[in-house]
């Protein structure tokens, strides 16, 4: 009897150990995963669960990695009691490894089948037919020029007009209507059913240094609302693309500006310009810090209010935790596609400057 149970769970971690390996190896070639699964496949399946989870007036998926999260502390309470209590026997530890060596070839498969190949795929720069080449620092100063009038212009309109920040609510709709007018000229950007949430863990984001996050078991997209107003609408365009299949964070980045570009939004234009313009100056900054301040010294005072509230806000939350959390999503990234770790969001430039040099506008 015994030695048919472990037969049975060796046979099981053979069928998933062959399940993965089939799924690495398919991702490999980057044009079958956008023909058929990023552009076929998955548009389907990640409506489906849109449909499925997206009418209930909470994060589903946050629930349940809240209940996960209390099973995993239950069962490292109950391991640690055994152990001591001198309970715990060679045999029963190597079950246990078993089991969660199984749970976790299980949880990669399914956020692979679910979203995860979507890493693979070619892109946004391929649908677009950008000219993805490495950029100067003349590029660099052109970028920031242009960016930096865009972020002033928008935030001297919201003043004049004494816009009020919208409501969740009010602002999932006006980025839902950003991305239909989108679709309008790049039909690839559909977001129907839409699945925004305010995120359960929004107060635990504030520690661990997130503002949103994809659920791809549940195809909930959650943002962070209780970090400053003004990031929250360019979040919330940055998860719909990760909704939509654009799992690179670069790409995701990339994306929620095509769709604030599209809409005539004001408040939109200005989370949006501000958050590439910081990108576009950090990139300036490593190369020509003097330009870089001097485009930073050309941004408004109310410009320069909101980034001393952001500063003051990460400030406040600033804890040995974060550094840490930090570390280990930088190695998720790199990873998945994105060698540059954290600093894959900054690759947006990149995409930016591809874009202009094309189309001629940001």
């Amino acid at each position: 009897m015994v030695d048919m149970k472990l037969k049975k769970s060796l046979l099981f971690t053979l069928v998933l150990l062959v399940i993965a390996v089939l799924i690495h190896i398919y991702s490999y070639n980057s044009i079958r995963v956008e023909n058929q699964y990023s552009t076929g496949i998955y548009p389907a399946f990640s409506s489906f669960l849109r449909y499925i989870f997206g009418w209930l007036p909470f994060s589903f998926g946050d629930v349940i990695y809240g209940l996960v999260i209390l099973w995993l502390i239950w069962k490292l309470a109950k391991g640690l009691k055994a152990l001591l209590r001198k309970k715990v026997t060679l045999k029963s530890f190597a079950t246990g490894l078993r089991k969660a060596f199984h749970a976790l070839l299980v949880v990669y498969i399914l956020f692979n089948l679910f979203w995860g190949i979507n890493y693979n795929r070619t892109g946004i720069a391929d649908q677009l037919d950008l000219k993805m080449a490495k950029y100067s620092q003349e590029d660099l100063r052109m970028i920031n020029d242009l960016l930096v009038a865009k972020v002033n212009t928008s935030k001297t309109s919201l003043v004049n007009q004494q816009l009020k920040y919208p409501t969740n609510s009010e602002l999932f709709s006006k980025v839902k209507h950003a991305y239909t007018n989108a679709e309008k000229t790049y039909p690839f950007l559909k977001y129907k059913p839409v699945s925004l949430k305010p995120s359960i863990w929004s107060w635990v984001g504030n520690y661990m240094g997130f503002t949103g996050y994809y659920n791809p078991f549940t195809g909930e997209a959650q943002v962070n609302t209780l970090v400053p107003k003004f990031l929250q609408p360019f979040t919330t365009s940055h998860e719909v693309a990760h909704q939509l299949g654009y799992a690179r964070e670069m790409e995701a980045n990339f994306v929620g500006y095509l769709s604030t570009a599209a809409s005539a939004d004001t408040l939109l234009h200005y989370s949006v310009y501000l958050d590439l313009f910081m990108y576009s100056n950090r990139n300036l900054f490593d190369t020509d810090s003097a330009a870089a301040k001097k485009y930073r010294q050309q941004l408004i005072p109310d410009v320069m209010d909101d980034l001393q509230e952001w500063k003051r806000f990460s400030k406040k939350y600033r804890n040995p935790v974060e550094p840490v959390f930090r570390w280990i999503y930088g190695i998720y990234l790199r990873r998945n596609q994105q060698p540059q770790g954290l600093l894959s969001y900054d690759e947006v430039t990149g995409f930016i400057i591809a874009y202009y040099k094309k189309f001629g506008k940001i």
